[in-house]
């Protein structure tokens, strides 16, 4: 039987109930249509299989041919980084969910027989696995550099596919892969062995996920233990300082997320596993405390996170430049990952709510609209000169790029996408959670129901119900921060008033019973913290959890000369559709004043008492389309603002 065809994928192994209940995974959630199911459904059919193409081409596969003896001697390493392995851990993560669900086409099937064939032969009889310190002539000796050579990283990505498959396909071959070479690490790094950790945190949230696939305790004594040890400053520092690796104080001292912003979530991600496996409350509850004051100082208005390029660092409290803003991919995707997991330890509806707005901003904007290009960095201004990173490198083309040489954005969209069912809902005995929102059915124990919405287009989410276990039980529904004056009506009574947090409805439930959750999804101008120095005077837009912003093809006028009033709230209307974006976007149009000329000097001299304020008291009027951030880029290059001048 082709993999593709496997019918009815067992369920997940995963964690036990947390204070949000066990997420539901295979077999229990499922897309059924809207927005999110539209993404899964382009990265089946575009993004999976142009990785699956660029790895190939790139060299990827070549080089675990090299390390398994079956390349040519003279056959160089392709690629300058030790970590591009991962580049196929990370597609075959995401490929396994679409060949359990058969979306998946030929040529991804044959990648997925292919790498997995080529993992298995090239794995070195101690357990050891990496093709750029394996072959003929490697750059490197093993654990010559554990700084750099993201091993231990690497072995974290092979465990995350390795379970994936395991789960998914029934497939196990990774997983004996990954074993050898995870015990391989417990020998060499355990409670009697070096006590050293990886320059890039990944491995520690693995280790946890292979101790509650396997039952295998070694595994998570030893991510407690690269947990821990981070901060000792053992890391061989260069280029960067020791806070980069977030290495300058141990994480249960440090003040503030900080250092380079991947490197960061993914600690705080497997840090926060080992909290809820081994009832650390110490440690969660310094978790929540770094969290918070992330969200409330680090983050873009978009939920990026990480201000600095030089380092691709978080940057200090408040360094939130929109221009220079690096906000990369996979720190979106890590921001995701950790809040996912303190949600699942404590409950807190309002650490969704900003899962939700990077899922929708700082990680959408990510990728084209057609799933074959990206963006690498994720600014919230450009200006037509601007020379963004990840942007095209010859005029005239789209924004994103169809791949890099550091490519490792592109394969972790793919396994996100894969799994964004994975995280609508938790359940346990007695409660069904749904934490975010999507077109969905969902199957467990208590309840099973359908969701109806058009989120976050529309802010009406239908919930009914299919099955129900023959006692009270609770449906919790999630009412983000932003939805004020939110009401639910359940059955046909009349709609009541609920407040933001949680709706939780106990009693008997029967097939056909509804609920009907009415989010205002209004139009909404926010400004920044004064001490956020580089958006003084500046508004944006939002409607829902979506952040807006103005291209310079839909301005009248030059989009650094716009401005935007509290006041012109009431002259923005809504627009659905769009020729060139989708049929069932929404757009923002309005009439919006413009700046009179600059002058053109680049610091005029202000002289006092030099009359009334010169700013005139009617400006001229240009008609403008805001469109939501994630679908800017996808048409000419040109100026973008999501900060707008106040006036």
């Amino acid at each position: 039987m082709p993999v593709s065809a496997r019918p009815n994928p067992p369920a997940p192994a995963v964690l036990a109930t947390t204070p949000a209940g066990r997420p539901l995974g295979t077999g229990e959630a499922e897309l059924t249509g809207g927005l999110l199911a539209a993404w899964q459904r382009r990265n089946a059919e575009a993004t999976l299989p142009h990785a699956v193409r660029e790895i190939t081409r790139a060299g990827n596969l070549t080089n675990l041919s090299r390390a398994a003896g079956e390349a040519a001697e003279d056959e160089p390493y392709h690629g300058r980084y030790p970590f591009l392995d991962t580049d196929v851990y990370k597609t075959i993560e995401g490929l396994v969910y679409e060949l359990a669900r058969g979306t998946a086409d030929a040529e991804s099937e044959a990648f997925y027989a292919e790498s997995v064939r080529l993992i298995e032969r090239a794995q070195a009889g101690d357990g050891y696995l990496g093709s750029y310190f394996q072959g003929p002539n490697p750059a490197k000796t093993p654990w010559s550099d554990l700084a750099w050579g993201h091993e231990l990283y690497n072995l974290g990505h092979l465990i995350q596919a390795a379970v994936a498959a395991a789960r998914q396909l029934d497939d196990h071959r990774l997983l004996r892969v990954a074993r050898r070479f995870a015990d391989l690490v417990v020998r060499r790094y355990g409670d009697e062995g070096d006590p050293g950790y990886c320059g890039h945190p990944e491995v520690e949230m693995a280790l946890v996920e292979l101790h509650r696939e396997t039952g295998e305790p070694a595994y998570l004594r030893q991510a407690q233990l690269f947990v821990d040890r981070r901060g000792s400053g053992r890391l061989k520092h260069t280029i960067f300082p020791p806070s980069y690796f977030q290495d300058d104080l141990p994480l249960r001292e440090l003040p503030s997320a900080t250092g380079h912003a991947v490197r960061m979530t993914y600690l705080a991600t497997g840090a926060t596993d080992l909290a809820i496996e081994t009832g650390d409350a110490a440690l969660l509850a310094h978790l929540q405390e770094l969290w918070d004051d992330m969200v409330a100082t680090k983050l873009h208005l978009s939920g990026g996170l990480g201000s600095r390029h030089s380092d691709e660092a978080v940057g200090d409290r408040y360094e939130l430049p929109p221009e220079r803003a690096y906000a990369e991919t996979c720190a979106a995707i890590g921001t995701m990952q950790w809040g996912w997991r303190l949600f699942l330890a404590t409950g807190r509806a309002d650490v969704l709510d900003t899962v939700e707005h990077v899922l929708f901003n700082a990680y959408a904007v990510g990728t084209s609209l057609d799933g074959r290009a990206y963006f690498y960095d994720n600014p919230l201004q450009r200006r037509p000169d601007h020379d963004q990173r990840s942007g095209a490198e010859s005029g005239g083309e789209l924004l994103r790029r169809a791949w890099f040489g550091c490519p490792c954005c592109p394969p972790n969209i793919v396994r996100w996408n894969a799994q964004l069912q994975d995280h609508l809902a938790t359940a346990d005995a007695d409660t069904l959670t749904i934490g975010l929102f999507a077109a969905a059915r969902l199957r467990a124990e208590p309840l099973t129901v359908t969701v109806a919405t058009d989120y976050p287009w529309d802010g009406r989410v239908t919930v009914e119900v299919e099955a129900a276990a023959d006692r009270p039980v609770t449906l919790a529904l999630r009412v983000p921060g932003w939805a004020r004056g939110a009401t639910a009506t359940i059955g046909e009574a009349p709609a009541v008033p609920v407040d933001p947090g949680w709706l939780r409805l106990t009693r008997p439930w029967q097939p056909g019973d509804r609920v009907v959750l009415d989010l205002p999804t209004r139009v909404r101008a926010v400004a920044s913290h004064p001490h956020l120095d580089a958006t003084r005077g500046t508004l944006a837009l939002l409607r829902g959890p979506l952040v807006y912003c103005l291209e310079q093809q839909d301005a009248g006028a030059p989009v650094d000369d716009i401005l935007l009033a509290p006041d012109d709230l009431t002259s923005i209307h809504e627009r659905v559709g769009d020729p060139h974006l989708g049929p069932d976007v929404t757009t923002l149009v309005a009439e919006l004043a413009t700046a009179p000329p600059a002058t053109p000097e680049l610091y005029p001299e202000l002289i006092p008492d030099t009359g009334p304020d010169p700013r005139p008291t009617v400006a001229p009027r240009a008609p403008v389309r805001l469109v939501p951030y994630f679908l800017w880029g996808n048409r000419e290059p040109g100026a973008m603002r999501v900060w707008l001048r106040r006036f």
